[in-house]
Order: structure tokens, then C-alpha cells, then sequence
């Protein structure tokens, strides 16, 4: 039974470090989520969330205020690193695989934004009108 277990953790590990991922780019890419993932729920448990703009200096408070203003800098992130790791990725490519890889992940990205997001918001099936947005926004 030990060496079931052993031979499976083995197996982990090595295919976890074929990857050979840079661990602080994944690090800011989990981080900048959470930050937003905290903004997109923070109008739900704070009672004046409708009331006023947290960034407003007359009304809000400090936590309230820092938690809004460094969700400006989240998308800029995410997009800086978005073009990082295609960087990267073109860096064990070749142009033609890279560009087929951008093509088909660009093209799945539109059809999420179109079905799913589409969906998410209007709640129908048969859409009338498709929107497109950046981040939901």
C-alpha cells in the first residue's frame, strides 16, 4: 500500500516540475484575483455600497477607500501579465505555433464572452443582442 502511495506522489512531482512555471508571475496573477474577486463582493456586505463612492473622502473610510483604489491597478496588471506569459510562451514556440495558440485562445476568450457572460447577465438562452465588454465592465 506504501509504495502505491509513493509511486503516486512521485508521479506528481514530476509532472509539477516539468512545467517549470515562474512562481512570483503566478503569484500576482492569484493575487490581482483576489483582489478583484474582494471588490465585485464588497457592494454586497457594505451597507452604503449604494449610497455613495467609496472613493469619495467626505463619506468613506480609510480601509474602505484603499480597498477600492488598488482595484484600479488590477486590470493593468492582469494585462501586463497576460502579455508576459505570451511573451514566454513564444519564447518555447516557434511564430507560427504561437500565432495558432494566441488565434484559438483569443477565439475561445470571444466565445465565454459571448455565451457565458451573455448568458450570466441576461439569463436566456436565445440572445437578442450580443455585448461585448472588457472584464465585465
Amino acid at each position: 500500500m506504501e509504495s502505491i502511495t509513493s509511486n503516486k506522489t512521485n508521479y506528481f512531482m514530476q509532472q509539477t516540475s516539468t512545467k517549470n512555471r515562474i512562481q512570483s508571475i503566478d503569484f500576482l496573477r492569484g493575487l490581482v484575483m483576489i483582489i478583484m474577486a474582494l471588490d465585485h463582493v464588497r457592494d454586497y456586505f457594505h451597507a452604503g455600497a449604494f449610497l455613495y463612492d467609496p472613493l469619495d473622502l467626505e463619506k468613506t473610510s480609510p480601509v474602505l477607500f484603499f480597498t477600492r483604489w488598488i482595484t484600479h491597478y488590477c486590470a493593468p496588471v492582469f494585462m501586463f501579465l497576460a502579455g508576459t506569459s505570451a511573451f514566454l510562451t513564444g519564447q518555447k514556440k516557434t511564430k507560427k505555433e504561437l500565432s495558432a495558440f494566441l488565434l484559438k485562445r483569443g477565439l475561445f476568450l470571444v466565445f465565454i464572452e459571448l455565451v457565458v457572460t451573455n448568458f450570466d447577465g441576461t439569463l436566456q438562452l436565445v440572445f437578442r443582442a450580443f455585448c461585448l465588454s472588457l472584464f465585465g465592465h
